[in-house]
């Protein structure tokens, strides 16, 4: 397997400091494209010669400091148009070749970035699961059958694999958030005509928006600042107000948490304890957490599907669909027809509705800054969607249809794992315009470390509101448009929860572990637990023999010309830097300390295995996720 490619920061420094160059990186890139398994991401690509023709230019003749995407491969939603590529929207017999770039596009190549390629989706954007496509069905980095998300499928599994480092998307039902959540990375969905929609083949083009993936924070917004603008051809197109003051930070805010009787889960414990570990976590960040009930968002997301809006769908696809009734997937030509069932008389009605509705959250943003809310209630295999792909559909938009509609922006974070092994995230929500600020406090969320497991297992989605405080109202708090105060300030503002100086955070794998046989080398050198974590894909896992027959775990980076890495299950210490080194004398060979790569992007230290001591007659247990969960399989 491959080495995945950087994030946009660490490209950037990498470029500007002379590490590496567009060249190097396109061979990476290539690599990783090469023989590449784990499910359908590419309709199609950037032929090898023009991409490594595009680098050598970038390489020879533009400084990295005069280009703020200088380098840095990206991939598009095949919904977008990129000029001499076809564009097939996930249906074949719809495909066209587009003469000229979407402006989102061309933005993004006139500030330096590599495309790479098309990616899958469902297909005419209608879904949220990833398997509505003749392309194949996507299935989530973490495996195990689990969707990846739709309908930027593609997209998110290419950014989450480390095949490029950002990748544009589409959100209209929560298409930008939802594949994020299940690919455990960050999906940012910006007011509603920042980024243009010309050039994008229309899902409900009054309510459609281009969305961005990427690992971290910091580079989205890098990537929102450079795409964005008004298009001369896009009616829907919105520039920042003229007037505005600067974003928030954190610790101004006032966060609206929902009530607990207004979340569904669907029957999901673990997603539940982990919404309400990040509401803790999120309080921690802000001035206040304040309980706000959630129906009217939940009655504008109703009008999505069940309201007037899905005829919206039928105003470009319509013809299509009468003249090629066998190229559409019968799932996808059930949801759209549903929109020859309403006339004017329900257009109307809808819309005087969604007013109402709106008029209402417009007053919430007076008492509540940004809103948190579950990205999703619950996750779902393949196996599971093809049961019921219309119900659960709607079941993992429960939480995201609303945005659009009610014309908010939103970005999208992880937020650990359940007990189960699922990932778990939470969307931060406000008004248009608001982008920086959301873009402030999820970059100090993601950054922060996670409570200890006393603080961190709640009971459940009522707990919820034990983090939501009574505090006096805060300083009021303007919001700002996106980017132009400087994308640094993404991250900043507001005190961020991390190790002092004097510590550091470990990763520990195997009998270090809480509860586990060498944990007391840990807690004697005044190690305490921060808590779960997996590390990126990047690594195979192996039970190395002990004279005790239990094994001794060994986590070891993927080799090239090997079986390809997993995300491994670890926990996460702090660690005083003064106790590494008594630590490390304990450490038996071939074990030692190095560099481990979580899946948020971060490097922190942690126990590794040199590769010398594994080869064919040692026993492989990556498949299982982890020492745990490989322990469990074997006494049953």
């Amino acid at each position: 397997m491959s080495e995945r490619i950087g994030t946009v920061p660490e490209l950037r420094s990498a470029y500007r400091s002379g590490a590496t160059t567009p060249v190097d990186q396109v061979e990476r890139v290539l690599a990783g494209l090469a023989g590449r398994d784990g499910g359908p991401v590419w309709i199609s690509t950037v032929p090898a010669a023009e991409l490594r023709a595009r680098a050598e230019e970038l390489t020879r003749h533009h400084d990295p400091a005069a280009l703020p995407l200088y380098g840095i491969p990206f991939a598009v939603k095949d919904n977008i148009d990129v000029a001499g590529m076809v564009t097939t929207a996930g249906c074949p017999d719809f495909g066209y070749r587009a003469a000229e770039d979407a402006p989102v596009v061309r933005r993004l190549r006139d500030a330096g970035a590599l495309l790479v390629g098309k990616t899958n989706l469902d297909q005419f954007a209608t879904g949220l699961t990833g398997s509505r496509s003749p392309y194949g069905s996507g299935e989530s980095v973490f495996g195990g059958g689990l969707v990846s998300g739709g309908s930027s499928s593609g997209s998110a599994v290419a950014v989450a694999a480390g095949q490029v480092s950002f990748a544009l998307g589409t959100d209209t039902a929560g298409s930008g958030r939802v594949p994020a959540a299940l690919n455990g990375i960050v999906g940012l969905k910006p007011t509603r005509g920042l980024l243009s929609t010309a050039g994008v083949v229309p899902a409900c083009r009054s309510l459609d928006c281009v969305s961005v993936f990427t690992t971290e924070v910091t580079g989205a917004v890098d990537v929102l600042h450079a795409a964005r603008g008004v298009s001369p051809a896009d009616p829907w197109g919105r520039a920042l107000p003229a007037r505005r003051e600067v974003a928030a930070v954190p610790a101004t805010l006032r966060l609206g948490v929902p009530r607990p009787e207004d979340l569904d889960f669907f029957g999901d414990d673990g997603q539940a304890d982990r919404f309400a570990v990040g509401v803790r976590r999120l309080s921690a960040l802000v001035a206040a957490a304040l309980p706000v009930p959630l129906d009217d968002y939940l009655a504008a997301g109703d009008l999505l599907y069940q309201g007037p809006w899905v005829a919206e769908r039928l105003v470009a696809l319509g013809d299509f669909l009468r003249a090629h009734p066998g190229s559409v997937l019968p799932v996808t030509r059930a949801v759209l027809e549903t929109g020859r069932r309403h006339d004017a008389v329900d257009a109307f009605r809808g819309q005087h509705r969604l007013r109402e509705l709106r008029a209402r959250v417009d007053r919430r943003w007076q008492e509540i800054d940004l809103l948190v809310v579950p990205t999703v209630g619950t996750t779902f295999t393949l196996d599971e969607i093809a049961e019921d792909p219309i119900g659960r559909n709607a079941t993992l938009g429960r939480y995201t249809q609303f945005a659009n509609l009610l014309d908010l922006a939103a970005v999208t974070v992880p937020n650990g794992f359940t007990e189960g092994g699922r990932p778990a995230s939470l969307t931060l929500i406000g008004p248009a315009f608001s982008d920086l600020t959301l873009a402030r406090l999820a970059a100090a969320l993601t950054t922060a470390t996670e409570p200890t497991p006393v603080d961190a297992h709640p009971a459940g989605a009522g707990t919820a509101a034990a983090a939501v405080t009574d505090g006096g109202a805060p300083p009021a708090v303007a919001h700002d448009g996106v980017v132009d105060d400087g994308v640094a300030a993404a991250a900043g503002g507001g005190p961020v929860p991390a190790p002092a100086p004097a510590e550091l955070l470990l990763a520990v794998v195997g009998r270090h572990l809480a509860g586990e046989s060498r944990n007391g080398e840990l807690t004697g050198h005044g190690a305490t637990l921060v808590g779960a974590a997996r590390t990126a894909p990047l690594y195979r896992l192996y039970r190395l023999d002990t004279p005790d027959d239990e094994g001794l775990p060994g986590l070891v980076r993927a080799a090239p010309d090997g079986p390809p890495g997993q995300p491994i299950d670890v926990e996460l210490w702090r660690l005083p830097a003064s106790a590494v080194g008594p630590l490390l004398t304990g450490v038996p060979a071939p074990l030692c300390l190095g560099w481990v790569r979580l899946h948020d992007g971060r490097d922190v230290l942690g126990f590794l295995c040199e590769a010398y001591a594994v080869g064919p007659q040692v026993e492989d247990i990556s498949a299982t996720g982890g020492w745990r969960a490989w322990r469990r399989a074997a006494r049953r």
